[in-house]
């Protein structure tokens, strides 16, 4: 029987979040991601030894990963673990009552009785100005079993249950003592010893193949120049200065492949270039640093060959002959073999398989799988990819996502159309003969470079760099020429890693209005201080810039579409005719906290519109298409800010709502509540100006002007965050501020005549 061959590949990166001035880690996530999942999701091949696979490991995910290993590593977070609980002082408690519950609420906190308890007792809304009246419930006992069920809960259930001291930890729940917090960290510890050492040993058995990338995850095109942001984008507005530095692009290659060999005795075949981004111009240098394959997503394979590739209604792809086999692409006479993932396939483990039963999401997957191996006819020399992050989506799923490749491990395991191969097998038997014409410029996200270049605070950071990498150069030139060199070349080749530490991708991911997360400030000032030492390595003064963050916090969000005149919705959920929002504004939906992005849907919301009338501002949430309807618990809260400060808090689970409104007391601090939200019944009809909610294909709010106590020509300035339970949190809009003015009757009049 002929089989039709299926690569995953599964690319592991998180930023460097070692602080260039002290070395101390900001953030915790290599450390927690490394007992969550680079440890299980290798080692559950074990289990599966005919699945092989493919693993990308990024140069400087190895280095962090072997300086907690090793010791070398320290973050806040693990310093505070440590420390006993009854010498935590108020400004320690109120960083842990503020960042020991950062993980998904339904799938990790809740599993955990006592874990979910306490996160209960801080409460689901937690805000700064909170923390002193949330700290007067919190004992130091609690305070110990936060410390511990939080690390506990960063620790893959799989592992969990097969260790006798943190299975009997999970069954105590609470009332932790010192000595086990002490020992459950220095298990921590023990884990992350063994994570690459198992991929080394399942490397060697032949049941995974391991790839590598460039050192820092740079965009290697904008590295080579930046003006190939133009190629898909013509009207890009660029940074001032062009960057332009190919041998960045090489060195970067070059020391990734060095730590790779080092690490793994071996150099690797293949390279998955940061966030999938190509060019023509990476083929020569990649092909003479030894690498003999890359991979990328199928809409630059569209581009490059100029021709759609097609898929119907269910996402089954159309054109299997031309999507699932590597092609070869030659320029200058050097030659890349390069493979195209399947987009939808990836994105359905990435992005919508987490909220289904493990069975009915692996047997939908396998039937998918049948559905191209059927369409193919003779499947014999293609390959199926299928590439997406290992760590970042099984924070979604139940039991960290071990139910579902269960599930479908075993099926892939049992199922005699399909042999699952490592890249590398799949070229060694069938080798390119298909030649790509052109290789389109662009990355697997909407097939460009938007998330890194365009706007304003991507291109303030690339010119900043770009200022920075010529001051080193300047330097050195002219000491080669006067033979003098005040700063040693210790100095110096520090100062060039500072540099390729702030070309990688993750600052500009952040910067922009894309993505967000609460560590927005982290990674700014991270990305400023490697651009800072690059002048003080050689003596130079900092420009004052850098002491300014690149991020504007607060600024206003310019929504996608503007309320063009009143509207009188019927708060009913239900869209009940095309013109009861024609006239509103439209938020529409991109990445809002996370570290994967996906082209459309992710997330619980697919946009939100809001308008108003006279009397009353209105907002409509609108599901994503595959959720409606959708019978899950979940939460809004929309925060004024100004001219007062307003919560409404809604809870919907089906078309069951709680909701209240509260306004901040000037003198006590505290949130006081105002109002209920009337039923849905009663508002059902046009013209009443009352508070209400009604869920049930999209969510309509009515929220009148007088319960927020403004008046006609106030600015509103609000935002939204959702708590989609397991399908994640969310901010609307992503930075900043939503702007509305409370209208005036002559507002349509005057917008007609705009």
């Amino acid at each position: 029987m002929k089989q039709l061959n299926i690569a995953f590949l599964w690319h592991m990166h998180q930023p460097l979040y070692k602080d260039p001035s002290t070395g101390e880690y900001i953030l915790p996530w290599v450390r927690l991601h490394a007992t969550k999942d680079y440890y299980d999701m290798v080692a559950i091949l074990e289990d599966f030894p005919s699945l092989h696979q493919t693993f990308n490991l990024v140069p400087s995910l190895i280095e962090q990963i072997n300086d907690y290993a090793e010791g070398d590593a320290s973050d806040r977070f693990l310093s505070l673990s440590r420390k006993p609980s009854s010498a935590l002082t108020q400004e320690d408690k109120e960083f842990i009552i503020k960042n020991f519950f950062l993980a998904n609420w339904e799938c990790m906190i809740k599993p955990l009785n006592g874990y979910w308890e306490l996160l209960k007792k801080r409460g689901f809304s937690h805000y700064e100005y909170d923390t002193e009246n949330i700290l007067r419930y919190f004992t130091e006992q609690d305070f110990l079993d936060l410390q511990v069920l939080f690390n506990l809960a960063w620790i893959d259930p799989s592992i969990r249950e097969s260790d006798g001291f943190l299975k009997r930890l999970v069954e105590k729940g609470k009332g932790f003592s010192e000595e086990e917090k002490e020992k459950l960290l220095r298990e921590q510890i023990y884990i992350i010893k063994h994570v690459l050492p198992k991929y080394r040993e399942l490397e060697q058995h032949g049941i995974i193949e391991l790839t590598t990338s460039p050192y820092y995850h740079p965009i290697l095109p904008l590295l080579c120049d930046s003006h190939l942001a133009r190629e898909s984008m013509p009207n890009i507005e660029l940074p001032k200065k062009r960057f332009h530095s190919p041998e960045d692009a090489r060195e970067q290659i070059r020391r990734g492949i060095m730590l790779f060999q080092d690490t793994f005795g071996k150099r690797p075949k293949g390279m998955w270039p940061p966030e999938g981004s190509v060019s023509e111009v990476l083929i020569p240098i990649v092909a003479e640093e030894g690498i003999n394959w890359i991979a990328t997503d199928e809409e630059i394979l569209a581009h490059s060959l100029k021709k759609t590739i097609r898929r119907d209604v269910h996402g089954n792809c159309l054109d299997p002959e031309t999507l699932y086999k590597p092609y070869n692409m030659t320029v200058d006479g050097k030659k890349i073999s390069i493979i195209f993932r399947d987009h939808t396939l990836s994105d359905l483990i990435g992005f919508v398989y987490a909220p289904w039963d493990a069975e009915k999401a692996a047997n939908d997957f396998i039937n998918r799988l049948m559905k191209i191996y059927s369409s193919l006819g003779n499947p014999e020399g293609y390959l199926v990819s299928i590439i997406l992050d290992g760590e970042n989506a099984w924070e979604h799923y139940k039991n960290d996502g071990r139910d579902f490749l269960n599930a479908l491990y075993i099926k892939l395991s049992h199922n005699p159309f399909f042999k699952l191969v490592t890249v590398s097998e799949h070229m060694d038997k069938y080798p390119p003969k298909d030649e790509l014409p052109t290789l389109y410029s662009g990355s697997w996200i909407n097939h460009n470079f938007r998330i890194w270049i365009g706007h304003s605070e991507d291109n303030m950071a690339w010119d900043y760099l770009k200022e920075a990498r010529d001051s080193l150069v300047n330097y050195t030139e002219k000491a080669e020429e006067s033979n003098k060199q005040k700063i040693s070349q210790d100095d110096i080749d520090r100062a060039w890693e500072n540099i390729y530490a702030a070309e990688g991708s993750d600052w500009f991911w952040w910067f922009g209005d894309e993505h967000t997360s609460m560590n927005d400030r982290e990674f700014d000032e991270l990305f400023r201080k490697h651009v800072k030492m690059i002048y003080q390595r050689i003596g130079k003064e900092p420009p004052i810039s850098l002491d300014v963050p690149i991020m504007v916090e607060e600024k206003v969000y310019e929504p996608a579409i503007k309320p063009t005149g009143f509207i009188n919705p019927i708060i009913d959920g239900e869209v009940s005719n095309y013109f009861e929002w024609l006239s509103a504004g439209k938020i529409k939906r991109i990445s809002y906290g996370v570290a994967m992005h996906r082209e459309s849907k992710t997330g619980l919301i697919e946009d939100i519109s809001y308008g108003f009338n006279i009397k009353s501002l209105f907002l409509r949430f609108d599901y994503l298409p595959e959720l409606v309807p959708y019978k899950q618990k979940w939460g809004i809260i929309i925060h004024l800010l100004y001219p007062k400060m307003v919560r409404l808090e809604i809870e919907i689970e089906g078309e069951k709502i709680d909701a209240k409104i509260s306004e901040k007391d000037s003198a006590s601090g505290e949130f006081i509540e105002k109002d209920k939200i009337e039923s849905v019944a009663a508002t059902a009809k046009r013209g009443i100006a009352t508070l209400s909610v009604a869920a049930k294909d999209v969510v309509e709010i009515e929220i009148p002007f007088n319960k927020l106590g403004v008046k006609t020509n106030d600015e509103l300035r609000l935002f939204m965050t959702i708590d989609g339970g397991v399908r994640g949190l969310e901010r609307w809009p992503p930075k900043g501020y939503l702007t509305v003015t409370v209208p005036s009757e002559d507002f349509e009049s005057y917008n007609w005549w705009v």
